[in-house]
């Protein structure tokens, strides 16, 4: 039943500061969210997630308070991050990132990583903070237990020369890319690691801005050991080439756990 309910995402840090008796102020927004647009009323309960992996039932004590039904450190549902852990690498673009951002949360993306390239261009100041925003809610909507990471916006070089945090044999960095004959698709790639035996803590995909990669950045790229895939036999746009690329990496990851 608790998984039916409607959820509230508030940080660990914030869930320390429950009272003795389990009670935790709730934000202006998400005081707003419970009273006006689900149109709870004292009494009626809910669910609450960390967003690192627990969640507990709530009820709504007033406008501005909630109470744990179960102890703090007695979670009703308590789950491990998913492994391997899926990064998206995504050019920031001019329209779309926030949609990118969204449904990367619903697909399942452990981390995105928002990068500036050669050819980025965008429309006013990049909005983090925004994002932030944006993929809290859509953690809550699409009922993750953990909310994704959210880097600050990178310049694609810096990023390509970033060692990985896990040793490199655990993971894997894909590059997805348009206009070379013979790359394998990205399905294939995965499979092709998967047949090698690699035991992945990371698979990484890095999705181009508006206009495509600029031939320098392909070629760092592949002298950082980037492999290169591609998403089809079409050309996509930047939003769509992140979204197909993450629904592929989820579906690979749930068809091999």
């Amino acid at each position: 039943m608790a998984r039916e309910r409607r959820r509230v995402l508030i940080p660990p840090a914030r869930m320390r500061e429950l009272d003795a008796q389990g009670c935790l102020a709730l934000s202006p927004e998400h005081s707003r969210y419970l009273r006006k647009v689900l149109r709870y009323s004292p009494g009626d309960r809910f669910a609450v997630v960390d967003g690192a992996g627990h969640l507990w039932d709530a009820e709504l004590l007033d406008h501005n308070q909630a109470r744990l039904l179960q102890p703090l450190e007695q979670p009703l549902l308590q789950e491990a991050p998913p492994s391997p852990a899926l990064v998206l690498v995504a050019a920031v673009v001019k329209r779309d990132f926030e949609v990118v951002v969204r449904m990367a949360v619903e697909l399942g993306v452990d981390r995105l990583v928002p990068i500036t390239c050669e050819r980025t261009a965008v429309l006013g100041q990049l909005r983090p903070e925004r994002w932030q925003t944006i993929a809290e809610e859509a953690a809550e909507q699409c009922e993750r237990l953990w909310l994704p990471q959210l880097d600050p916006p990178t310049p694609l070089w810096q990023l390509l020369r970033l060692e990985p945090a896990a040793s490199p044999a655990a993971v894997v960095r894909l590059w997805a890319t348009t206009r070379q004959e013979g790359l394998p698709g990205l399905s294939q790639a995965l499979h092709n690691t998967a047949e090698a035996g690699q035991s992945l803590q990371e698979v990484w995909l890095a999705c181009g801005p508006e206009g495509g990669w600029s031939p320098a950045e392909e070629e760092q790229a592949a002298a950082a050991g980037w492999i290169s895939v591609q998403l089809g036999s079409t050309i996509l746009r930047s939003s769509t080439a992140c979204v197909a690329g993450a629904a592929v990496l989820s579906q690979w990851r749930a068809a091999a756990g």
